[in-house]
């Protein structure tokens, strides 16, 4: 099935985003007020099962089946020496992933969570886009719907990630041109490039900026001439899943960076987030504020390929577990005053 059938379907449904059903939200707090501890004693895991149920439509959310989807792709700016390693790691990973020997692997498994691997095109680099839109609207829909199609009815979460080498030259061009600031704001170190490899990214990326100057600044446009196509698979499975009112589970710089032309069109797309991480990659935290996502953890990951998200997803199990399993005053017999 198609869920975007056209960029104007893409961008009608970006305008027209549905709500969390806050009278779950509110009987779930009223729940957390009746568990046995002092009121507020678990911080934001409270405020993570309230989330669930407003989302979920029920008081007492759960995560039956979540699934991490892991998205690949390479870039054609890789051609202005961008990033540490040659693009051909990219389909090195993605069969490292199929092997179950990546990181995503091992973290999925120790979340519970389903593992699916979707390589874009990777042997059909996206154009260099200092000098050319990245992708042409059938490319970039494309893109989309095959990031929409991973995200099935009945999950009760999904996480997100990625794996392109170059691609985190193509996030801080997104950001760039979706909310503002120059590109030395948004280019980091990316997969370990030293100062001097810093300075040439935000280069290229003003070049990119400048070049696409009178380009219509819309989610789709932006997307497609400075963005990657696993990164537009990710937008797609971000806005699919807020169709189906699924909680997203973010991952680092690139994976959030898909984010930042939707938001920059209707700031709402972010309610149905979470950012599972705040990553060592400079441009994350200052996403995460424009965005207005406070990450769960921060633990110096930037490794991307959902491994942040990944581990997030056992505080958001921990969360939903306290709040259906723990007794209420009246069950236990306690005394309300604590």
């Amino acid at each position: 099935m198609t869920s975007f059938a056209s960029a104007h379907a893409f961008e009608l449904a970006l305008a027209n985003l549905r709500q969390p059903d806050d009278a779950a939200a509110s009987d779930a707090r009223t729940r957390q007020g009746e568990l046995t501890k002092p009121a507020g004693s678990l911080g934001r895991l409270e405020e993570l099962a309230v989330f669930f149920a407003g989302w979920q439509g029920k008081a007492r959310p759960k995560i039956s089946r979540a699934r991490a989807a892991i998205f690949a792709g390479n870039h054609g700016v890789t051609v202005h020496g961008v990033s540490a390693f040659p693009p051909s790691v990219t389909a090195q990973m993605v069969a490292n992933f199929a092997a179950g020997g990546a990181a995503i692997n091992a973290l999925s498994d120790a979340a519970g969570l389903e593992l699916s691997v979707v390589a874009l095109d990777l042997d059909r680099p996206t154009a260099d886009f200092t000098v050319d839109a990245a992708m042409s609207e059938a490319e970039c829909l494309d893109a989309l719907n095959r990031g929409a199609a991973v995200v099935d009815a009945d999950l009760d979460l999904i996480v997100l990630g990625e794996m392109g080498i170059g691609n985190s030259t193509a996030a801080a061009a997104l950001c760039a041109r979706s909310l503002g600031g120059s590109a030395a704001d948004w280019a980091g170190p990316g997969t370990g490039i030293d100062g001097h490899g810093v300075a040439r990214k935000a280069v290229v990326i003003d070049r990119a900026i400048a070049f696409h100057a009178d380009a219509p600044r819309t989610a789709f446009e932006t997307l497609r001439r400075v963005g990657g196509r696993e990164i537009a698979a990710i937008a797609g499975a971000i806005l699919r899943a807020r169709q189906l009112r699924i909680p997203v589970l973010l991952d680092g710089f690139i994976c959030t960076s898909a984010i930042a032309p939707l938001a920059a069109d209707n700031p709402a797309i972010a309610d149905h987030c979470l950012a599972g991480h705040c990553s060592a990659e400079p441009g994350h935290k200052r996403l995460l504020g424009r965005l207005g996502l406070d990450p769960l953890l921060a633990l110096d990951m930037r490794l991307g390929e959902g491994s942040g998200a990944a581990v997030a997803t056992n505080i958001v199990r921990s969360a939903l577990a306290a709040h259906d399993r723990m007794a209420t005053f009246a069950e236990a017999a306690v005394s309300a005053s604590l």
